[in-house]
């Protein structure tokens, strides 16, 4: 995998990923329900157009193109994303987000520049927290030396990554680094934009959940430092 002349990835050849993509493309087209498509792009803030697929038709389009397909290696993984991303409906991109989930197991570290790719191209919270959570976040497990990264990322220009930053360690539960987890919420306590304030809350609320007491000496000590939201999405489960 490389970069091209344009500054976008190279998309490794798979016949998996011409098998699937050629399922895929007229399956969803087919099930399209137009009037639903405008609803869901008004919803999403008109980050891309959409076909209109509800979640539970979605998935079963998607396991009937996936049924007999075999087991991918990362190259697949990798072809299969960056193809589904070069098409414009909204769709498509869960499909990719949902294959790269149920198959980061079976990928290296080298997979980290695809989703930074994908969270920094068509950006918005349906597909970057799932990417953040259950593909960067398993990447960072099975190589610890991918926190490096995560320690860049947290002070990324674009938002969307230090969101994926913040938010990689989500199902850590007792595996959080809490030094880590603590130390990214207070690079981010001055952000102006909602999506970071509401992430920092949220990891602090999820974490909450294993270490109650540590979340909440944790902003005993700087809670003047963050935003009313990340506080109060903080401690909605725990109280102040």
């Amino acid at each position: 995998m490389g970069v091209t002349g344009r500054g976008t990835l190279e998309v490794p050849r798979s016949a998996l990923a011409d098998t699937v993509l050629a399922r895929l493309v007229p399956a969803y087209a087919e099930a399209a329900d137009p009037e639903r498509a405008e609803a869901m792009r008004a919803y999403m803030k008109d980050v891309a157009p959409f076909l209109g697929l509800t979640t539970p038709v979605r998935r079963a389009l998607t396991r009937t193109v996936l049924q007999g397909t075999p087991r991918p290696a990362e190259a697949d993984c990798v072809a299969v994303a960056l193809r589904c991303w070069e098409l414009p409906e909204r769709e498509y991109h869960y499909f990719a987000v949902d294959y790269l989930r149920r198959h980061v197991a079976r990928c290296s570290s080298g997979l980290l520049p695809v989703a930074r790719h994908l969270i920094a191209t068509v950006s918005w919270w349906d597909t970057v927290d799932l990417l953040a959570a259950h593909v960067v976040g398993g990447l960072v497990t099975a190589d610890p030396k991918l926190t490096a990264d995560m320690d860049a990322w947290i002070s990324d220009d674009d938002m969307w990554i230090a969101r994926t930053a913040l938010l990689h360690q989500l199902r850590y539960k007792e595996r959080t680094d809490t030094d880590r987890l603590f130390a990214y919420c207070l690079r981010q306590s001055g952000h102006p934009d909602f999506f970071i304030r509401k992430a920092i809350g949220w990891c602090l609320r999820e974490y909450a959940k294993t270490d109650s007491e540590a979340v909440r000496d944790f902003l005993a000590r700087e809670r003047g430092r963050f935003a009313p939201l990340s506080v109060r999405e903080a401690l909605k489960n725990i109280g102040a």
